[in-house]
């Protein structure tokens, strides 16, 4: 589903998804419709405009995740500031990607979220990870996790796939899955997106 107030710009990038193979259930230019026809279109991943006429991004997001839990939602913005990003991240977004984003840039970034990753436009990810040293890294009353758990989260945080975990921390794909899997058992989450902004929310940096 594609959610933009700018009529040539959301019948764009569905055209680019409908070229590459996806199934655009529905191209929408109000958040409140969109809210209101999720469940009826009941899409994967939801490509939504940060700045809309009548809604914020925010409360879109809040909204389609209360409507459909599973959904993934990627944030497609002309907004590369750091609150846009937090505050989007915060409220459930999967992934951030700004508007100068090339066209294969942003398939590869709808394809990475429909798998749960966490996508980044480059650069923004440093803006995340600088919002975590604002933070405690022990909250108060967090489980504890070990030393190569936050490891691991951080680089989810940052946007990085479990392969690429892997060879960062030179370690099997296997291992990064269990870390991620133990992570979200210890934390009471249920997948990426929610991990991340466990992250978000806590400073694990």
């Amino acid at each position: 589903m594609v959610v933009d107030d700018h009529p040539m710009w959301r019948d764009g990038v569905a055209r680019d998804l409908t070229d590459a193979g996806y199934l655009v259930t529905a191209v929408i230019g109000e958040g409140a419709q969109a809210l209101r026809i999720a469940q009826a279109a009941c899409p994967d991943v939801v490509v939504l405009d940060l700045q809309l006429a009548d809604l914020s991004g925010v409360e879109v997001i809040r909204g389609l995740l209360d409507a459909l839990p599973a959904v993934r939602i990627l944030m497609l913005s002309a907004s590369g500031e750091q609150r846009d990003v937090l505050d989007a991240l915060k409220a459930g977004a999967t992934g951030y990607l700004v508007k100068s984003a090339g066209r294969q840039e942003f398939l590869d970034a709808v394809r990475r979220t429909a798998d749960g990753e966490a996508v980044f436009t480059a650069g923004l990810a440093g803006l995340v990870l600088g919002e975590y040293r604002k933070l405690a890294t022990s909250p108060k009353g967090a489980p504890q996790l070990t030393a190569r758990e936050i490891e691991v989260l951080r680089l989810v945080a940052k946007g990085l796939s479990y392969k690429q975990v892997a060879e960062d921390l030179v370690i099997s794909l296997r291992t990064v899955q269990n870390h991620v899997q133990n992570t979200l058992s210890k934390l009471q989450l249920h997948n990426r997106s929610a991990l991340v902004r466990y992250a978000l929310e806590n400073g694990l940096d």
